[in-house]
């Protein structure tokens, strides 16, 4: 079986706009990087637990923030270009972005030195209209924006 991570879409509601949060990925390897770069808050399920358990304790690691209480809206799974798939839910909620706290991580940079240096998993977290989200979101997950917008419109 490939790799599996479990993610949350937060959205909320500007008006008669919808706006979704992401995330950009810490790291040297990312600081410059914008287009198709960014990602929803996510991870890789412990054995414990069920994807959508790992969905909101990877968005509390990575956003310093509890996800939302409330009815979550399954966004189902996109497959990455890597192979991992990602099964998403939505939730309705706010978040200020200057109020993000992520966990850090370790990853080796230079790359192939054996040098290690210790980053924010996400560096920064922004509230975007689906256009926008869509053209900074990996392309495999602005999928998740489409299928959002189709089950708020039936609702």
């Amino acid at each position: 079986m490939g790799k599996r991570s479990a993610g949350l879409l937060l959205y909320r509601r500007t008006g008669d706009a919808v706006e979704v949060l992401i995330a950009h990925p810490g790291g040297p390897i990312w600081a410059r990087r914008d287009t198709a770069a960014w990602s929803i808050p996510k991870g890789a399920p412990l054995d414990s637990e069920t994807d959508l358990a790992a969905a909101r304790r990877e968005f509390a690691e990575e956003t310093g923030h509890d996800a939302p209480d409330g009815d979550a809206i399954d966004l189902g799974e996109v497959r990455m270009r890597s192979g991992k798939t990602v099964h998403a839910w939505a939730y309705e909620g706010d978040l200020d972005p200057g109020s993000l706290h992520s966990l850090e991580v370790e990853v080796e940079w230079p790359p192939r030195t054996g040098q290690t240096v210790v980053v924010p998993e996400i560096d920064r977290v922004l509230w975007a209209r689906p256009a926008e989200a869509r053209r900074r979101l990996n392309p495999a997950q602005a999928e998740f924006v489409d299928r959002l917008l189709a089950d708020l419109a039936r609702r």
